[in-house]
């Protein structure tokens, strides 16, 4: 099967997946699911996306031989915290941006309100989706994969890195400061992506660390991307604004080095994730494709 296909395939299981979850069915505990904050949710999460962080839970783990049903519920759950970051990222107090996957963003559709209890509600499924007796791993599974999301998510890695982000837009970063920012916004979560298929496998320490460090490999290498994107593509492409970072005088590695030095160091990425995954042989190689995918998109 065709990286291409492997990666539509997954997009297609996480989307319908990530649709039984979103419904008006009352769950355990639960009260009831307002409608209006219901359906701002579905539009902050079932539009569409490649759901490449889903797809890398889910190699990581076949990889290692984990329990694929398992990782799609943590794909899922990664996707939804995802989403939730993208939805408050899109406020006004935020990035301000008005479309998202070419289409309105929550706070546009809906109102801000909304899209803020519509990101809180999401952060918190992701979790739930994880601890729930439908996710069959054990407890001290479970309990790994939800540290390792917190701390990926929080204030020592997403939130954290958009904080710096914001503060980026009043005094510009140095080079060391672009990296620990981007590495804290954008590439904790792919970390992370990469380090659960060795948690949902069970897998000893050595298997993580690596997944560990080829996820941050990809990680680099996903910013870098979309810098070069942002300052090369049009909305029309993106499905988003583009050159927003270089109006607000974000400083960025390729502001800051330029795009030849930041693509050689997008190909440097690659192979240094490309050789992480040799000892695996063949059975890594959808996730070697996965990492010039990363590099080579077009959105």
């Amino acid at each position: 099967m065709t990286f291409e296909t492997r990666l539509r395939d997954n997009a297609a299981s996480t989307e319908k997946l990530l649709a039984e979850l979103l419904t008006g069915a009352v769950g355990e505990d639960e009260i009831a699911r307002p409608a209006n904050l219901l359906d701002a949710m579905r539009h902050g999460v079932l539009n569409g996306g490649k759901r490449l962080r889903p797809f890398l839970v889910i190699e990581t783990a076949r990889l290692l031989g984990g329990n694929e049903a398992a990782a799609q519920r943590v794909g899922a759950a990664l996707e939804c915290l995802h989403c939730y970051s993208l939805v408050h990222d899109d406020l006004p107090a935020m990035d301000d941006d008005d479309l998202r996957r070419g289409q309105p963003t929550v706070h546009r559709k809906f109102d801000e309100a909304t899209a803020i209890l519509a990101g809180d509600s999401l952060l918190t499924l992701s979790f739930d989706i994880i601890a729930s007796p439908e996710t069959s791993l054990t407890g001290d599974q479970k309990t790994a994969l939800v540290l390792a999301l917190a701390r990926a998510a929080g204030i020592g890695g997403m939130a954290g890195g958009q904080a710096l982000d914001l503060a980026a837009e009043k005094q510009a970063p140095d080079e060391q400061g672009i990296v620990t920012l981007q590495a804290m916004k954008t590439g904790a979560l792919l970390r992370f992506a990469c380090e659960a298929g060795a948690i949902i496998a069970g897998n000893d320490a050595s298997h993580r660390e690596t997944l560990r460090r080829f996820g941050e490999k990809i990680g680099l290498a996903f910013q870098l991307a979309d810098d070069l994107l942002d300052l090369t593509s049009d909305a029309a492409t993106m499905g988003k604004a583009t050159g927003k970072d270089a109006a607000r005088g974000k400083g960025t590695l390729v502001a800051l080095r330029g795009e030849d030095w930041a693509r050689a160091k997008l190909q440097e990425q690659v192979r240094d994730a490309a050789n992480l995954l040799a000892p695996y042989g063949e059975k890594a190689e959808i996730l070697v494709e996965a990492a010039r995918f990363i590099a080579e998109r077009k959105s």
